[in-house]
């Protein structure tokens, strides 16, 4: 039984180390939104949109992270299926692209700016 669990911790440290784990690959998710400040506001609206529609998810989707047992996060192998793994990196380009589509105000109609005395 000792052997077994010999075994299995030395596969389970070999796994994290060959950058495969779970947690690693999902912290690549995590995109920066500075990436898309240079990209027109109707553009960005549109690659967002057609994103979504693609991988079937939500325009406001947010990456999301699994919780492995007992601090075994840089250890779990990464089990997901491709389709999964695209998915989830589609989820961080969204959220990115929100998060630049909310600091520049993309969406809203411009306000009018008129001179006026206050009151």
């Amino acid at each position: 039984m000792r052997w077994n669990m010999i075994v299995l911790a030395s596969c389970l440290a070999t796994a994290g180390c060959v950058g495969n784990s779970m947690s690693e690959r999902q912290d690549a998710n995590i995109q920066s939104s500075l990436q898309y400040d240079s990209v027109p506001c109707d553009q960005l609206l549109a690659q967002r949109d057609g994103l979504a529609l693609q991988y079937h998810l939500s325009a406001e989707a947010k990456p999301t992270f699994s919780n492995p047992a007992m601090g075994f996060g840089p250890f779990t192998p990464d089990m997901r299926s491709k389709a999964k793994r695209d998915a989830d990196q589609a989820t961080g380009e969204i959220d990115a692209m929100n998060r630049s589509i909310d600091r520049r105000d993309c969406g809203h109609p411009d306000k009018q700016k008129k001179l006026a005395l206050p009151g």
